[in-house]
């Protein structure tokens, strides 16, 4: 994770991580989810993101975080496209 803002973050290792963002369940369960299927995040007083699918995720992370996670994947997806060999299997 970075935390300047503009700055491009590390390629993701192994290279299946790099297409999805890490959320978290309340009781600390780490998953994976797609950014691209998300439709809308949700601030009820927790975070709730709902899925394309019309299925919801409560998590633990703010919506500021889950923002800043989808933000870094299209920085990463975007190094890979400029340059593919900066990621590795």
């Amino acid at each position: 994770m970075i935390s300047k803002k503009n700055q491009i973050p590390a390629p993701c290792s192994p290279v299946s991580l790099c297409i999805m963002i890490k959320v978290s369940k309340f009781d600390g369960t780490e998953y994976f989810i797609n950014p691209h299927q998300i439709e809308c995040i949700e601030i009820r007083p927790d975070t709730m993101i709902v899925m394309l699918s019309g299925k919801k995720h409560i998590v633990r992370e703010d919506a500021d975080i889950i923002i800043e996670r989808i933000e870094n994947y299209h920085r990463r997806l975007n190094q890979f496209v400029d340059n593919p060999s900066v990621v590795q299997e």
